[in-house]
């Protein structure tokens, strides 16, 4: 089966093809993570994900190894991330009734319809 031609990266004058999937280069985009992580994240957030966090995450990743959404839909995806059903911030826990093992692409369309990173649209430009 043919795949979808590549595109420019979105950074402005970069050059570099990358595939549909992607927005950025793997070198903008770890520029475009570091920038999210310095000035559009929360600063509380970082207080709440700490070594406690990354032990309950491991673990519930280790339980449950798939994408729970993949799953659902009949594939097997591999999780990459845990992530809270109803976010910390709004009241939520790290029980496990409220965590959800996914995939990268599963956890950024969740994301992206809650409007946390990319304000409702990907298609925002920070260039």
């Amino acid at each position: 089966m043919p795949s979808w031609p590549k595109h420019p990266c979105a950074f402005q004058g970069c050059p570099v093809l990358v595939d549909k999937s992607k927005r950025f280069c793997p070198e903008h985009e770890k520029q475009r993570n570091r920038e999210y992580e310095k000035y559009g994240r929360k600063y509380d957030a970082k207080k709440r994900y700490n070594n406690s966090w990354s032990r309950i995450s491991a673990k519930y990743r280790k339980e449950h190894p798939l994408c729970e959404i993949c799953f659902a839909e009949g594939r097997a995806v591999p999780s990459v991330l845990v992530h809270h059903k109803i976010p910390i911030a709004e009241g939520g826990t790290n029980r496990t009734e409220n965590l959800q093992a996914l995939c990268s692409s599963c956890h950024g369309k969740i994301h992206a319809s809650r409007g946390d990173r990319w304000h409702g649209s990907q298609s925002d430009s920070y260039e």
